[in-house]
């Protein structure tokens, strides 16, 4: 008598059921993505709607007021200068910080010009106005000697060089800060205003 072996079952392997943690953390990260992207588009069709332009700071004004030194080399001396911080967007406010310039003479620092953090409104702009005095400057032989060669020519010059950021801003959306620098020279006549002088973080 012949039997018959019934044929061996396959057997299946269970599959390891994914944990809810794992499932929330993945759809999690999909709606931080999702949210990501369309802050993205929204924030890059509002630059190309507005077209925002860069924020900038120049030197309005500028007056030697006083020029003197004794013949012990001691300086004194005393400049006007007009900060002006210009915002040309129509639709965009902007923000100032970290205005800091320095006022050198041939490499000497006369002062250094500083003011807190402001904003300018759209279409707009705010001027500064600096007395700056600085007295008693002992000089060295070779800037005497820059001293009496600039009296002579009827031309004295100062170094302006320094540094603010800025940002723009519509609504709730800002962008990232911006450098603007100076690095200028300013050119006086002996009591006069200055000549030939372009100080502004604006390219030409």
């Amino acid at each position: 008598m012949v039997r018959h072996r019934q044929a061996p079952r396959p057997a299946f392997e269970s599959q390891p059921k994914t944990h809810p943690l794992i499932w929330c953390a993945a759809i999690i990260c999909t709606l931080i993505t999702i949210i990501v992207i369309i802050t993205g588009m929204v924030v890059f069709i509002g630059y190309l709607v507005i077209r925002p332009k860069m924020p900038y700071v120049s030197v309005q004004y500028a007056h030697l007021d006083r020029f003197d030194y004794t013949q012990a080399g001691v300086l004194n001396t005393e400049i006007t200068i007009l900060f002006k911080a210009q915002n040309d967007n129509l639709q965009a406010h902007a923000s100032f910080s970290d205005f800091i310039y320095y006022l050198n003479f041939h490499g000497m620092k006369i002062a250094r010009l500083k003011n807190m953090p402001f904003e300018v409104d759209k279409n707009s702009s705010k001027l500064f106005n600096y007395d700056v005095q600085s007295f008693s400057i002992p000089l060295d032989p070779d800037h005497m000697a820059m001293v009496d060669r600039s009296l002579k020519i009827n031309k004295i010059s100062f170094d302006l060089w320094g540094h603010t950021r800025t940002r723009w801003r519509v609504g709730p959306f800002k962008s990232v800060k911006f450098w603007l620098r100076l690095n200028c020279q300013l050119h006086f006549q002996v009591g006069g205003n200055s000549i030939g002088s372009h100080c502004s973080s604006k390219s030409k």
